[in-house]
């Protein structure tokens, strides 16, 4: 009895990686705060053996959390909410800065680095049946960055 109580409370630790609802999330962060700032941005690889639909997510850090998409309109960089975020039988999305990303709004309290955000992604199987996914995203400096390949296109 003890080991499976070990056992279970074990695998609880491991959740942000866990594989639940046919969907992997890999190195979730979230963007850290200065005190008077209400926004931030979440940021993860999804990859799904299947193929699954992320349909919504929530967080108790924030009042409103969506997915937004970043795209170039007509020479202008956009963000926009995104009601569906369409994650394909073995290709990998990223969420990052510049392109899509979970905004975290109306946020409770600001984000310090070393502070973990839980999130939970609301995930569409292709029977259409919903379940939640838990990820815990640690809070990385305000300036943080993944490793970004820097190539910006510039009209003549």
């Amino acid at each position: 009895m003890i080991h499976k109580i070990a056992g279970l409370a074990l695998a609880g630790l491991f959740i942000g990686n866990a594989a639940a609802a046919d969907l992997e999330v890999k190195d979730p962060w979230v963007r850290g705060t200065v005190p008077a700032q209400k926004v931030t941005g979440a940021f993860m690889q999804l990859s799904s053996q299947g193929g699954v639909t992320i349909v919504g997510a929530a967080s108790p850090a924030a009042g409103v959390v969506e997915i937004h998409e970043m795209a170039m309109d007509g020479g202008v960089m956009k963000m926009r909410a995104v009601p569906r975020l369409d994650v394909k039988p073995g290709k990998p999305v990223e969420l990052k800065p510049g392109s899509y990303h979970v905004m975290l709004i109306d946020l409770k309290k600001p984000l310090a680095k070393g502070d973990v955000v839980p999130l939970m992604l609301k995930v569409e199987s292709k029977d259409k049946k919903v379940e939640s996914v838990e990820v815990k995203a640690e809070v990385r400096a305000l300036t943080a960055t993944p490793a970004m390949n820097h190539e910006h296109m510039h009209a003549h």
